[in-house]
């Protein structure tokens, strides 16, 4: 009598689990297909916006190229905001509005690289960038606390330290902030004893009235 033996599930229900199975595994490779079209469609309309970018981007292009070039790339980023070349595309945006002298909308487009994780160089440079806009605008009180930032982020070990620390100093001069622009200056003689552009730094060390230590 042995009733309680578990009994074989019917070849009904068989056949229906092989089915659910077999329904889920070929939603699941279907969803996958579909992400790796979309992926591929995202990467070929990078792509051949970033080509005109690269072309708009250098000195001789005229600035209606630059003008067109971030017009598409702006486009871009609010088509497709969560791809993974976003930061990339918003420091290059960035660039293109600082050459054509719209601050206000390369900076904010600094600032998406930044909010987007940009790291590394990117991140580095779109820091710089946000602290050259302010700096192009004249507001060097908040030049000098971007390029700070920049500074504290960097290790002296860095070959961007030294030139973030002479803009530093140079928009704390800019700023009426002698003092502090003085201990920029001797900061970098101090941590880069190396350094490319020591000489101007002497020279301005002593146009602000300070002997280089």
């Amino acid at each position: 009598m042995l009733s309680w033996l578990p009994t074989l599930p019917s070849t009904r229900t068989l056949v229906i689990a092989v089915l659910v199975v077999v329904a889920v595994a070929l939603a699941g490779l279907g969803g996958w297909a579909w992400h790796a079209a979309s992926q591929r469609r995202v990467a070929a309309a990078y792509a051949e916006t970033m080509a005109r970018v690269q072309a708009a981007d250098t000195p001789e292009a005229p600035a209606e190229a630059k003008v067109a070039a971030a017009r598409d790339l702006a486009q871009l980023l609010a088509q497709y905001p969560s791809a993974r070349p976003v930061p990339q595309a918003a420091f290059e945006l960035g660039n293109l509005r600082f050459a054509t002298k719209d601050y206000a909308g390369a900076r904010a487009a600094y600032e998406l690289a930044l909010q987007r994780g940009a790291g590394g160089m990117i991140r580095a440079l779109a820091r710089s960038g946000v602290a050259r806009t302010f700096e192009a605008e004249r507001d060097f009180a908040k030049a000098a606390e971007a390029y700070g930032a920049l500074v504290k982020e960097l290790d002296a070990r860095s070959f961007v330290y030294e030139d973030a620390l002479i803009d530093y100093a140079r928009a704390l001069e800019l700023a009426g902030r002698k003092d502090e622009a003085v201990a920029a200056y001797q900061k970098l003689l101090k941590d880069v004893p190396n350094a490319r552009r020591a000489d101007d730094i002497r020279t301005r060390l002593a146009a602000l009235g300070t002997a280089a230590r």
